[in-house]
């Protein structure tokens, strides 16, 4: 039905009932960049959040769990199926402290103040973020992903606000250690 949001999945004829608020998919975002988790604890991480009932979901329709869960996280648009990776410009936990200001904005009032807020409901707001901080961080990151030259404003904007801009590299425990010790060798 056209303008209903989903709160639960058809999978394998069967409806199941979802954790459709905002917090949710933001934490399986969260768990998506964790560098500590393998794809498959990443998927599990995903569908035990998502899925109410998770455990009466059949093994043998656990591909499409996983396929309408993506879904759901697009918004309901088919995940691109191009191999090509895009460089990052957003990073949902970085970038929080930017985000939610614009999406207020948007939504005309504190989100996270709400009980509830349908995750497609919340990227709609995303979808109507105007002018503003987040938007020239996003841009001058694009700019700059795609190799293209900033404007002067650009350049020192980027300078100014190195911090906020760049895109911090999560690493596992392993890989922070021996970036550590070889910083340490180095002075």
């Amino acid at each position: 039905m056209i303008g209903e949001l989903p709160t639960s999945l058809k999978i394998g004829g069967k409806n199941y009932p979802i954790n459709s608020d905002f917090r949710v998919m933001l934490n399986i975002y969260a768990a998506f960049g964790d560098p500590e988790l393998t794809n498959a604890e990443k998927c599990y991480i995903c569908m035990k959040r998502l899925y109410i009932d998770f455990e009466s979901i059949p093994k043998e329709h656990m591909q499409e769990a996983a396929d309408k869960a993506y879904w759901f996280a697009e918004g309901g648009r088919k995940t691109p199926t191009s191999s090509v990776s895009r460089a990052k410009i957003l990073d949902w936990e970085q970038d929080e402290g930017i985000i939610f200001p614009a999406i207020n904005k948007a939504a005309g009032c504190e989100t996270r103040a709400l009980p509830y807020l349908h995750w497609w409901s919340f990227l709609g707001y995303f979808g109507e973020i105007g002018e503003g901080l987040f938007s020239q961080v996003v841009h001058i990151r694009s700019k700059k992903a795609r190799g293209k030259k900033l404007e002067k404003w650009e350049s020192e904007f980027f300078r100014e606000n190195k911090e906020l801009i760049e895109i911090k590299t999560k690493y596992t425990k392993e890989e922070q250690e021996e970036r550590d010790r070889l910083n340490a060798l180095l002075g």
